[in-house]
């Protein structure tokens, strides 16, 4: 038994160590194609706010010039703020593999188990019984909150309407 301790621990120490250098992991190279990337996107995002621009001045005509001369010097960030935002919208469409409706019918038929549902005594009866509320009521406060951001964003000021 203490041989074989006295050799496995010999094993141990004579075993070559590898220096910090010597690791295969190279950190970097991850950083830089993660950063490649992310150039790449933004010169597409911008390639596109442009094309989004000239088309909407085409379609819009005398309007479009306009609504430009208006922006003034914020075009070039409220381009590149939309055009970053719809990559990311793709991104998420696909990611989340998203689809629109491939009929009215199923949008009706949605919207009418939904109003079946809120209309109905048993349904609520059968969420209080099973918990559920709690996830409904969850639903409902992130529901409210995303209509008063809509409001505060339309309002352009977080309390009270701006009275000029």
């Amino acid at each position: 038994m203490r041989s074989t301790l006295s050799t496995s621990a010999f094993r141990q120490a004579a075993r070559p160590r590898r220096l910090p250098s010597q690791y295969s992991r190279f950190a970097s190279s991850n950083a830089e194609t993660a950063q490649k990337k992310t150039q790449d996107a933004l010169g597409s995002a911008q390639k596109t706010a442009e094309k989004l621009w000239e088309s909407s001045k085409k379609f819009l005509g005398p309007l479009g010039e306009r609504a430009g001369s208006m922006l003034g010097s914020y075009r070039q960030p409220v381009m590149y703020n939309l055009s970053v935002a719809r990559e990311l919208l793709k991104q998420v469409y696909v990611a989340e593999r998203l689809q629109p409706p491939a009929d009215l019918a199923v949008v009706r038929s949605a919207y009418s188990t939904l109003w079946s549902r809120a209309s109905s005594q048993a349904y609520w009866r059968g969420i209080l019984s099973s918990g559920e509320w709690v996830k409904v009521a969850i639903y409902a406060v992130e529901a409210y909150g995303i209509f008063k951001i809509g409001e505060i964003v339309g309002r352009r000021s977080i309390v009270g309407y701006n009275l000029h």
